[in-house]
């Protein structure tokens, strides 16, 4: 039997809160992918399959909900939000040449990498579609933003690739923009289509943010540290594909002449293998990074909590608290 993280259980938690909701986001979502194109049900339906829990959308109801928006238009955004980074899984895959996502094969490698390029492109048409309908100017402008910026943060983190010599604050930059600028937007649409203050949709847009922070640099721990493979990747991937991310920047900077040296050397090689894995991992064990990746997490995840001081306590309100609280103890 499968087990169920803590994350996982703060997330149905949440679900149950909203599920009607969510239940007509989903829908609407299958909606989105019918084409008289068969290429593009048929690929759709593979990667919206693999898409995991449906965290960003959740985020996009449970603000709204908690503002106790009048309209359903918070669905409409919510699909919408879910369609841009389902896109942009599609693109990210082709990229990074991942084979498997969740376990599964990707979609390029079950098709081919233009499939998925172009239906990556009929999803985003159908995000801007979905925000249009609400007829938000400012959702439309906010999650467009957000469009942008994760492009800017793939290209970041394209052209830092095998780049050793890469600093803390710049790779902060790039989580900030491929990750965190999709949960921020996802919060505050939730936000201003439930005609909320500039203030209240400020403080969505930064829980949101410090949240999507938090959650990737725990990614990026678990890529060295994790005990399950229910990641959404394969562990070691970010190595293999020559990522440095924030356990390896630690460990170089914190590092002795020999560590640095076998840091250099293995991110200049083409590819890397399981023993230099393995060597990698006594390093960063050895300068105990994990811990400080982890340290920094649990930072942008109590500054999430603090963004949700100024709304009253709800059910969603503590759902949303328990999501922070849990997602820093998943899977390691």
């Amino acid at each position: 039997m499968k087990k169920i993280s803590k994350a996982d259980l703060s997330i149905k938690e949440l679900v149950s809160l909203i599920e009607e909701d969510f239940i007509k986001t989903n829908d609407l979502i299958k909606d989105q992918i019918i084409s008289k194109v068969e290429r593009i049900p048929q690929l759709s339906s593979h990667i919206v399959s693999l898409g995991g829990k449906r965290l960003r959308p959740i985020l996009t109801i449970a603000c709204a909900k908690m503002l106790n928006v009048k309209s359903d238009h918070h669905i409409t955004l919510a699909a919408a939000v879910e369609l841009l980074h389902t896109a942009t899984l599609l693109h990210d895959d082709v990229v990074d040449e991942s084979n498997f996502r969740r376990g599964k094969e990707t979609s390029h490698t079950l098709w081919d990498n233009k499939s998925s390029i172009l239906v990556g492109d009929y999803l985003l048409g159908k995000a801007f579609q979905l925000m249009v309908k609400t007829g938000s100017l400012e959702c439309l402008k906010t999650l467009s933003n957000a469009a942008a910026i994760i492009a800017e943060g793939e290209v970041l983190q394209l052209v830092a690739i095998n780049n050793i010599n890469i600093k803390k604050n710049e790779y902060m930059k790039i989580i900030e923009s491929k990750t965190a600028a999709l949960f921020s937007s996802a919060c505050e649409v939730g936000g201003i289509i439930s005609n909320s203050s500039n203030e209240i949709n400020k403080s969505l847009f930064s829980f949101g943010k410090n949240l999507g922070t938090s959650f990737q640099l725990i990614d990026d721990a678990l890529d060295y540290s994790g005990k399950s493979k229910n990641l959404g990747k394969n562990i070691g991937d970010d190595f293999y594909d020559g990522k440095v991310t924030l356990p390896v920047i630690i460990s170089y900077e914190e590092g002795n002449q020999n560590e640095k040296k076998f840091w250099e050397e293995v991110f200049e090689k083409d590819t890397r293998n399981d023993q230099d894995l393995i060597k990698a991992n006594k390093i960063i064990n050895k300068n105990q990074t994990i811990e400080k990746t982890l340290e920094l997490a649990n930072v942008y995840g109590e500054k999430a909590k603090e963004d949700l001081s100024i709304f009253p306590d709800t059910k969603i309100k503590k759902g949303l608290i328990n999501l922070v609280n849990l997602s820093l103890i998943r899977d390691h």
